[in-house]
C-alpha cells in the first residue's frame, strides 16, 4: 500500500528496502517544459563533500555508482524522470540523499501539472506499487524544487517530503549545499580574456600610429648648447677653441662645466685677432692694452 506523504511528513522505510527508485512524474501537456530529477549526497554537515556528489543531467552518474539518473520515460499524457539509489550500500559519510527537480532556464513549474515524487522498492519489480508518494503544489513561480530527502535516523532510512521553492534555480539549490557553479566564473573568464584582448589590440594599433608618425618630437634629444657665462665667472672652452682663439696650446684650462640640453642660441660672434703682446694677467682672463 502507498503511503501519501502531505507537505513536512516524514516516514521510515521498510527495513528488507535496500534500494529505491525515484520517480518524479508530471503531466505532458502542450507547452509543458521539461523537467529533470537531481540527487545531493550529503554529509552530516549538510554539504557535499565534493562537486561529484550532485547527480543530474549533466553528471548522471555517481563515482560510487549507487547513485545513478535513468533515461526519462514518456507516455501519452504523462512523463517522468528517475533516479536509482542504493541505500544498504551508501558510505558511512553519506547522512542524507536530497532529492531536487528543476526546470530549463527562464521557465517555472507553472505549466507543469499533476507533478508527484514516488519512492518504489527496486526489489519489488514492475508493477509494484510504490512505497510513498509526494504530490506538489504550490509551487507555480519556482525553477528548481527541493522535493524531499533520504536520511538516517537510528539505523534505518526515512523519507522526508519537503516541497521547498527556488525561483533561482537548479544552481541556486546546488550551491545551498556546497556546489561550486562555475558559470558565472566562466563568464567572467570570458570578459577578462575580451578585456586583455582588447587592451593588446589597441597597444598595436597606438605602435602602428607611433611608426606612421615618425619619432616623437618630444623624446628626441635636444641639441647641445655650449654654456652661458655669468657674471665673474669664465666660460669654459675646449682645447681646439682656445687654439683658434689664440690660446697658448697646454694653457691652464678652466674646470668644464656640464653640458645641458637647449634649444640651439645663435651663433657667437667671430672676434678680432688678439693683438701683439696679449698676455693674460694672473687674475684671470682679460685684454690688456699696450
Amino acid at each position: 500500500m502507498t503511503e501519501v506523504m502531505p507537505k513536512g511528513s516524514n516516514t521510515q522505510l521498510p527495513a528488507e528496502v535496500a534500494a529505491v527508485r525515484v520517480v518524479l512524474r508530471w503531466q505532458l501537456l502542450p507547452g509543458t517544459p521539461d523537467v529533470d530529477v537531481s540527487a545531493l549526497l550529503l554529509t552530516a554537515q549538510g554539504r557535499v563533500r565534493e562537486d561529484a556528489d550532485f547527480v543530474f543531467y549533466n553528471q548522471p552518474r555517481h563515482p560510487s555508482g549507487l547513485v545513478r539518473h535513468r533515461a526519462k520515460a514518456r507516455r501519452p499524457g504523462e512523463a517522468s524522470d528517475t533516479l536509482d539509489v542504493d541505500l544498504d550500500r551508501l558510505p558511512g559519510w553519506v547522512d542524507r540523499v536530497v532529492l531536487g527537480a528543476s526546470v530549463g532556464d527562464g521557465q517555472d513549474f507553472a505549466a507543469v501539472g499533476g507533478l508527484q515524487l514516488l519512492l518504489f522498492d527496486i526489489a519489488g519489480g514492475p508493477g509494484a506499487p510504490a512505497l510513498a508518494r509526494f504530490d506538489l503544489f504550490d509551487v507555480r513561480l519556482a525553477a528548481a524544487l527541493l522535493c524531499g530527502e533520504l536520511y538516517r535516523r537510528s539505523g534505518a532510512w526515512k523519507f522526508r517530503a519537503i516541497g521547498h521553492g527556488y525561483t533561482a534555480g537548479l544552481a541556486a539549490l546546488a550551491q545551498d549545499f556546497g556546489v561550486t557553479v562555475e558559470e558565472e566564473e566562466s563568464e567572467e573568464s570570458e570578459e577578462n580574456e575580451g578585456s586583455t584582448e582588447g587592451a593588446e589590440s589597441r597597444e598595436r594599433a597606438n605602435s602602428r600610429e607611433s611608426a606612421e608618425q615618425g619619432p616623437d618630437s618630444a623624446s628626441a634629444p635636444l641639441p647641445m648648447r655650449e654654456p652661458a657665462a655669468t657674471d665673474g665667472e669664465p666660460v669654459a672652452q675646449s682645447s681646439a677653441q682656445g687654439q683658434a682663439q689664440g690660446q697658448a696650446p697646454g694653457q691652464a684650462q678652466a674646470p668644464a662645466q656640464a653640458l645641458v640640453h637647449a634649444p640651439p642660441l645663435p651663433p657667437f660672434e667671430q672676434l678680432l685677432p688678439e693683438p701683439a703682446g696679449f698676455a693674460l694677467p694672473p687674475q684671470g682672463p682679460q685684454f690688456v692694452r699696450p
